[in-house]
């Protein structure tokens, strides 16, 4: 198996008598789609917190290419590699889109030409070139969803934590965005993804991990995860008991 990009080694978060995170010990390899998954409040979004920086775990260690980020500010783990995008989508309203893209690509460059150069190159990547000049706050959900994925993009991350970035998308959406995150992948950006789309996210991801009451319920391939009489109780139902 190859070398961990990402690790986190028995990692718990507490708020004050709330264990939101508790003892969880994962890994990331390059290049995989890894889907992140459980029921509300089980702790998958304080996780993605503690990998992206917004704040240190109370007790364990995050490891990201072979470095100790424990500590480390979110500024820095974005220069390092690790990009996000938010359940709630957090574009700059009033700014154009291309300019939004901008603001990430700044974080590898700080000559406007190359960072304008670069968000141009992304926007496409992304499918919404075409609103380059539009006001973010004129965008269409969709495509609020594909800006915050160019703007992490733009950053030039090895990995991408995706948050929910197919909630809420008509099936054909969704469908598009799922051969973006394909094609994501096939550039060499490893990908961490929160989703609660299953019928989706399944067959997109190579690995899943499910999360339940803060802690690390199973994991495995997709096939076997939606098996597991564990997995059923907890978050699927019973609807997906088959076979």
């Amino acid at each position: 198996m190859s070398v961990p990009l990402l690790e986190t080694r028995g990692v718990w978060q507490r708020f004050g008598g709330l264990i939101a995170n508790s003892d969880i010990s994962m890994s990331v390899v390059p290049g995989e789609i890894v889907g992140l998954i459980g029921p509300n409040g089980a702790g998958k979004s304080t996780l993605f917190n503690l990998i992206a920086g917004v704040l240190p775990p109370t007790q364990g260690t995050i490891w990201f290419n072979g470095e100790d980020v424990t500590r480390m500010p979110a500024a820095e783990r974005c220069q390092r590699g690790i990009a996000r995008t938010f359940q709630v989508v957090k574009s700059f309203e009033t700014m154009t889109v291309i300019d939004n893209v901008i603001v990430g690509a700044l974080i590898r460059t700080t000559v406007m030409r190359e960072a304008r150069r670069k968000a141009h190159e992304v926007l496409d990547f992304c499918g919404i070139a075409h609103r380059a000049d539009k006001l973010a706050r004129d965008l269409i959900p969709s495509e609020k969803r594909r800006l915050e994925v160019a703007r992490a993009l733009a950053t030039e991350p090895k990995l991408l934590l995706l948050d929910e970035c197919l909630t809420g998308l008509t099936p054909i959406e969704a469908q598009t965005g799922v051969e973006l995150v394909r094609k994501v992948r096939a550039t060499g950006v490893t990908v961490l993804m929160v989703e609660h789309v299953m019928e989706i996210v399944m067959p997109l991801v190579d690995r899943a991990i499910v999360l339940d009451l803060g802690k690390v319920l199973v994991e495995g391939k997709p096939t076997d995860i939606v098996r597991d009489p564990r997995v059923i109780k907890a978050y699927l139902g019973d609807r997906h008991a088959v076979g």
